[in-house]
């Protein structure tokens, strides 16, 4: 539950930070009009379909990509999850879709760097750096009208606490 609970706070905590961030909207079909500027939809551990990759431009996502836990001898259980975070924004111009998509990744970040603790429970680590990639357009391989880029980022979460019983530890198998 700990790690559905830090994708929630983060998805809260980038549509906060990213509410007033008013970008250009895919186009579903050529020959529709464009439907108006809005700001990034945020979503939280998959996309609703596989098509929407592209559809639901502009958008954020957050995905949990491992999570460890561990407990050095003589010291409590230690957890923390690693979180992908992929954007994608919409442009017809190359140039203006480059710069809105370092927008709005570096309006995430400087946010993250800023606040460090989200939900009061969950903490960006620091000492593991906060990573950030921008998908190149090299021509083999074109994403345009599509610009997309990811982050990943470490996080402290709450650990669970072992059970103990009757003075001894609780639980089948442990």
């Amino acid at each position: 539950m700990t790690s559905i609970i830090l994708l929630d706070r983060l998805r809260d905590f980038t549509e906060e930070a990213v509410k007033d961030l008013i970008l250009p909207v895919a186009l579903p079909d050529e020959d529709m009009e464009p439907p108006p500027p809005r700001a990034p939809l945020v979503f939280r551990a998959r996309l609703p379909e596989f098509s929407d990759a592209v559809e639901k431009a502009p958008y954020v996502l957050h995905q949990l990509v491992t999570r460890k836990d561990v407990q050095p001898a003589g010291q409590l259980i230690s957890a923390q999850v690693v979180v992908r975070t992929v954007f994608c924004v919409y442009s017809e111009d190359a140039q203006e879709g480059g710069m809105q998509l370092l927008n709005l990744m570096e309006r995430l970040r400087i946010k993250l760097l800023e606040r460090r603790v989200i939900g009061k429970q969950f903490r960006l680590d620091m000492g593991a750096g906060l990573d950030s990639l921008v998908y190149p357009d090299d021509g083999e391989h074109p994403t345009a009208p599509y610009f997309l880029g990811e982050m990943y980022s470490i996080w402290k979460i709450p650990s669970i606490e072992r059970m103990v019983t009757d003075g001894k530890e609780g639980g089948a198998g442990t």
